[in-house]
């Protein structure tokens, strides 16, 4: 059973979800070309992104400390159309619009690889936006949280209040699929709060909110 995992990532979001899976890890870089194929369905896209992402990631991880590395990639696909990250406020603002009023399809692939074994999973979930109004847009792009976001949104910051309603898994749509994540960690055999290998002892009490 491996305690301690390597995560191919520097996003918060995913350190955070990680947190709290109960999973010990170590944030390292990774280094892999995200542009898309021409020819790919965004479900294989996510997971070509979230494997090559963990294997990039092994150059940068302790030689001598061998452990599963975990990547992960999210997108946000409206009409078959990839909307990635924007590279300025202003192309924020037209996906923005392109997603005021609209049903748009997150998908959030993750992958757990050691030595010659890679495993995977990949999420769908269904976004509605409400109608938004320019000012609100602008508003919203004030604030710079659009920038480095797929599809120039965080569903858990300030645009949390724009989602007439999600269909899907929440934790996928922030980033790393809470559920999918836990499969992957069972299946790799890896410590987290609910593992199989865990005495009941060993868990938090559970507490009111």
């Amino acid at each position: 059973m491996f305690e301690q995992i390597y995560l191919a990532s520097a996003s918060p979001r995913r350190k955070e979800l990680l947190t709290q899976l109960g999973v010990s890890f170590i944030q390292v870089a990774n280094d892999f070309d995200e542009t898309p194929l021409g020819d790919e369905s965004a479900e294989d896209y996510v997971t070509r992104l979230a494997i090559g992402k963990a294997r990039s990631a092994q150059p940068f991880c302790d030689p001598n400390k061998s452990l599963p590395v975990l990547g992960a990639d999210t997108i946000v696909v409206l009409n078959g159309q990839f909307l990635g990250k924007p590279t300025d406020l202003n192309e924020a603002k037209s996906m923005l619009k392109q997603l005021s009023g609209h049903t748009h399809q997150v998908f959030s692939g993750v992958s757990l690889c050691y030595q010659d074994k890679t495993i995977w999973q990949v999420s769908k979930s269904d976004v509605t936006f409400s109608q938004l109004t320019e000012q609100t847009i602008d508003a919203y792009c004030a604030t710079k949280e659009p920038l480095g976001k797929a599809g120039s949104y965080a569903i858990q910051g300030i645009a949390g209040s724009f989602v007439n309603g999600i269909n899907g898994s929440y934790s996928g749509i922030v980033g790393l699929p809470l559920y999918e994540t836990r499969i992957l960690l069972d299946q790799m055999q890896i410590r987290h709060l609910l593992s199989p290998q865990l005495s009941p002892q060993l868990l938090p009490e559970a507490g009111g909110r």
